[in-house]
């Protein structure tokens, strides 16, 4: 079985230490990464530059649903780079036909409107879903609304951070776009109340990532629909993080047996290997868009929808979405002995996407994850305690243990 080795990384003048201070000096410190610099990956395991492995238990936030380097998309990959992979959407392209009838296939909805980040795609369906409300449901010019939810992560683009409860994502980038109602994630009272002649969508995610992988209760999602149904009302699902097979169905939503009006995909829709993101709806909701109102210079080019084209088909097969319930299975059933006498307090979430609360007491998100790299195993951190555990839907079970044994160790430590 694959383990960690090599120097241990952060020595004084060492190759890990150069490089972060070379990169601290010149990029803006918008993000707060571990101290760990990675040079090569391949399936689940990644290895630094001094030539240590390391057990990849975040890929990228569900980016990389299917391991690093893996060969199908590469293969994909190169092929469309020898052949185009530009030409704006001024012009057809061979590829972006077939893209958008498998992807909206997969999804059973009609039309497709890609573009490259998750934060465009969420910016596309705010943008659709009110234009949607102006020439469809009839709601006055400049008077729509979209309810969301509390302590939601959608991106950070100014629009996005409007209506987020995040003061670190939200702080400093006012003035604000109105236009939404936030209300508590998980209560469908709280939510029905705020809905109005004027609401033209509500927008969640089936499970809350960044939160700390929040799974809303039993039914929760059931009267989403049904209120939105017999209101007249969009439901969008940004499935950017809980899509494409993490949650050991293709959709998040399939869990509770809903489908929503529009679904907003990414991240592992590009295999972690290019941005790709998209918007899947009708055609009487994405018929809206006329020529000149919205697009992308990059959004389904030619290489993005050959890789695209790929994970499509490596999920019609289900092999990847059937992998990820068994093992996830396993996974929150180890973790569960944890709850209450391990150092952990809670654990949530569906497939291979766990939060674990750890106990304070332990120390916070971001030493328990500075002492897993340090054994060899790389998570994140998100609010106070709570870890997030997203390992590559390729990870075999005796890696996944091997990780989780040093978890067990780290706990132990106190």
């Amino acid at each position: 079985m694959p383990t960690p080795s090599g120097p241990t990384p952060g020595t004084a003048s060492s190759p890990t230490q150069q490089a972060i201070a070379s990169a601290e000096a010149r990029s803006a410190h918008n993000y707060h990464p571990l101290p760990v610099v990675v040079s090569s990956a391949d399936g689940a395991w990644m290895t630094d530059v001094e030539g240590r492995r390391y057990l990849d238990m975040l890929a990228g936030y569900s980016a990389l649903n299917f391991g690093h380097g893996n060969r199908r998309l590469i293969d994909a990959a190169k092929a469309q780079l020898e052949r185009v992979t530009l030409t704006s959407r001024a012009f057809h392209h061979d590829r972006f036909a077939a893209f958008c009838e498998q992807l909206g296939d997969l999804c059973g909805m009609e039309m497709v409107l890609p573009m490259n980040t998750g934060a465009e795609a969420v910016e596309t369906a705010v943008k659709t879903a009110r234009k949607w409300g102006y020439r469809v449901k009839g709601v006055p010019d400049g008077e729509a609304r979209i309810v969301v939810a509390s302590d939601n992560f959608h991106g950070r683009t100014t629009t996005i951070v409007s209506f987020s409860t995040d003061p670190e994502a939200r702080a400093d980038f006012g003035p604000y776009t109105p236009g939404f109602d936030i209300v508590p994630y998980g209560d469908a009272t709280a939510l029905e109340a705020a809905l109005s002649d004027r609401t033209v969508a509500v927008l969640l995610e089936p499970i809350q990532g960044e939160a700390g992988v929040l799974v809303p209760p039993d039914g929760y999602l059931r009267r989403v629909r049904e209120l939105t149904r017999e209101r007249g009302v969009l439901f969008v699902a940004d499935e950017i993080q809980s899509g494409l097979g993490r949650t050991g169905r293709t959709f998040a939503c399939e869990h509770e047996g809903v489908v929503p009006d529009m679904y907003v995909l990414g991240k592992a829709l590009g295999g972690g290997v290019v941005p790709v993101s998209a918007v899947v709806s009708s055609a009487e909701v994405l018929g809206v868009h006329k020529p000149g109102e919205h697009g992308s210079t990059f959004g389904g080019n030619p290489l993005a929808c050959a890789v695209a084209l790929e994970v499509i088909a490596m999920l019609r097969t289900g092999e990847f979405q059937g992998y990820a319930a068994e093992l996830g299975d396993h996974l929150h059933r180890e973790l569960g002995l944890l709850v209450g006498r391990g150092g952990v307090r809670e654990v949530r979430g569906r497939g291979l996407w766990a939060g674990v609360d750890v106990d304070p007491a332990l120390g916070t998100g971001r030493e328990i994850s500075e002492r897993l790299m340090e054994r060899g195993v790389l998570v994140k951190d998100t609010h106070g305690s709570t870890i997030r555990l997203a390992p590559p839907l390729v990870v075999s079970k005796e890696d996944l243990d091997w990780g989780l044994d040093r978890l067990r160790e780290v706990l132990a430590e106190g």
